[in-house]
Formats: C-alpha cells, sequence, structure tokens
C-alpha cells in the first residue's frame, strides 16, 4: 500500500454509514462494485491523463488515483463521506500504453502486445475526511500473436477505445489472451481484493460483511 492512513484498525465499523462516492464514469468498475454489494454514487474526475516527464508507470497510477480522488472530494470533504479513486494503465516494458488515441494508435498499441507479456497496473485510492489510503496492484498478461488482419477486425467491433492498452480483457479482446498471472479484475479496471480490503478496513460495509455479521 502507498499513502496509507487509515481511520481505524481493519475491520472497525467507525464508518459504517459512510455514503461513498465512485470518481470514474466507467461501467466496469460500476459492474465490479456491484459484485460487492457496495451502496454508492458516481461523480466522475476529469484530469489531466497525460504522464508527467520521466515519470514511472508506478508513480503515473499512484498520482492520477490520489488527483483523481481528491478533485472530487475538493478541499472540504464532509464528515461521512468518502471517495473512491482507481487508475488503470498497460505497461509494455517502461511504456505507458494509454487510451488509444485514434486508429493509428490503436494498431500500433496492438502490434507492440503482440506475442509478448505486458503488465496492467491499478492503482486504487479511498479519500474521506479523516485521511488516505490506497493499494497498488499488478498483473501479467501473455498475449498470442496477432495478425494486421485480426487487430483491424477488433478495431471495427469499436471495444479498444477508451481502453488502456487498447483492448478490454472482458470483451473481445480476452480471446488474445494466452495466460495471466494476477488478479483478473485488476485488468478489468478495479482488484476486488484490494478494494474490498480497503472499504472493509475503513468501515464501509459490503456483502462479504453482511455474510460474516451474521
Amino acid at each position: 500500500m502507498f499513502c496509507a492512513r487509515c481511520a481505524g484498525d481493519s475491520g472497525s465499523t467507525e464508518m459504517s454509514d459512510t455514503r461513498l462516492i465512485l470518481a470514474s464514469a466507467s461501467p466496469r468498475r460500476r459492474d465490479l462494485l456491484d459484485q460487492l454489494g457496495v451502496r454508492y454514487t458516481v461523480d466522475p474526475a476529469h484530469i489531466d491523463e497525460a504522464p508527467a516527464p520521466g515519470e514511472s508507470p508506478v508513480d503515473y497510477v499512484k498520482r492520477m488515483a490520489r488527483e483523481k480522488a481528491r478533485m472530487v472530494a475538493g478541499s472540504r470533504l464532509p464528515p461521512g463521506v468518502a471517495v473512491l479513486a482507481a487508475d488503470t494503465t498497460v505497461v509494455l516494458g517502461d511504456a505507458i500504453l494509454g487510451k488509444p488515441r485514434d486508429r493509428a494508435d490503436a494498431l500500433g498499441m496492438l502490434a507492440r502486445l503482440s506475442g509478448r507479456t505486458h503488465r496492467v497496473m491499478t492503482a486504487v485510492c479511498l479519500h474521506w475526511s479523516g485521511g488516505e489510503n490506497a493499494s497498488l496492484v499488478e498483473t501479467e498478461v501473455e498475449f498470442i500473436t496477432l495478425s494486421r488482419d485480426i487487430c483491424e477486425a477488433y478495431l471495427a467491433t469499436g471495444e479498444p477505445w477508451g481502453k488502456a492498452g487498447a483492448y478490454a480483457i472482458q470483451g473481445c479482446g480476452g480471446a488474445f489472451v494466452r495466460a495471466i498471472h494476477g488478479s483478473y479484475s485488476n485488468v478489468v479496471g478495479l482488484p476486488l481484493g484490494e478494494t474490498w480490503q480497503l472499504l472493509r478496513a475503513c468501515g464501509i460495509g459490503t456483502l462479504l460483511d453482511s455474510v460474516a455479521g451474521t
């Protein structure tokens, strides 16, 4: 974890009535939060997502998640409200592959990923009036070799747009994956295990906590 300042010990119910805000418009992150049975509202963060000169992939995703959470929280977040933000990026070597700008950019990303193993990093940040806590998760994904025709056909589906690395593992892009080492939900955009732990440590209830309490 990084920038960790939790309001209480793990399992605390101090914030059990906290209202959660998801600082993301991603339907994939909403679907994953829904799996946990968390009640929340959506208030997307709009920030400049360009990496800083010389910024490492790890520092980049950590900064993005932090800035998204803090932007939605504003200068004075009311007590009883928490903001959850996340940022996911695809990393090949030391290169950050973000969302494709256009067709040529998307084709270039897929060609670079073809037949190689890349990393998917997601930083998750939970911010509230009493502090901030966060986690970083990394997954290795190996692609099969992709022909130009396959890449063209994939672009025609419209799926790559708005996706880091120009693919969606939960969609047709999942057919390109030969192997995955680590969290699948991390590649989708929100690592469930780590997100649950962040929420649970701050007393924000989920379906799992409801079962545990019966």
